[in-house]
C-alpha cells in the first residue's frame, strides 16, 4: 500500500514562509515525478509545483512562480515545497502527489498525470 503523507502546514502571517513535506512510504518513487496541488474555485486541483526524477527540471504553476521552490530527497523518498511570500490567496489544503509510471514528466502539470495522493495538509495564511 502507497501512503503519502503530507506536513508542514500551519497557520502564518501573509508574507512569512512555509516548508511542506512529503514523505512516502509503499514503494520508492527515486525513480519518479513527484507534484504539489490545491484546490482552486472552478478546478479540480490547481497545480503548484512539480520535479523530475532527477530533481533537475522543474515546474511551477502561475499563482507561486517565484515564491515556491520545490526540492527532493530521493534518499528519504521525500519531496518539499518551500513557499515564500505568502499571500492570503495561498490559504489551500496542500496535496503531494505521484504518478504510478517513472521517468515520465510531460503532462506532471496535470492532476490526472498522478496515480497516488496524500491526505494534504492544510496552509492557513493570515492577513
Amino acid at each position: 500500500q502507497v501512503y503519502l503523507a503530507e506536513s508542514g502546514g500551519g497557520l502564518v502571517q501573509a508574507g512569512g514562509s512555509l516548508r511542506l513535506s512529503c514523505a512516502a512510504s509503499g514503494r520508492t518513487f527515486s525513480d519518479h515525478a513527484m507534484g504539489w496541488f490545491r484546490p482552486a474555485p472552478g478546478k479540480e486541483r490547481q497545480f503548484v509545483a512539480a520535479i523530475d526524477w532527477t530533481g533537475e527540471t522543474k515546474y511551477y504553476g502561475d499563482a507561486v512562480l517565484g515564491r515556491a521552490a520545490i526540492s527532493r530527497d530521493s534518499a528519504k523518498n521525500s519531496v518539499y515545497l518551500q513557499m515564500n511570500r505568502l499571500k492570503v490567496d495561498d490559504t489551500a489544503i496542500y496535496y503531494c502527489a505521484a504518478p504510478r509510471q517513472a521517468r515520465r514528466f510531460a503532462q506532471s502539470t496535470t492532476f490526472q498525470f498522478y496515480e497516488y495522493w496524500g491526505q494534504g495538509t492544510q496552509v492557513t495564511v493570515s492577513s
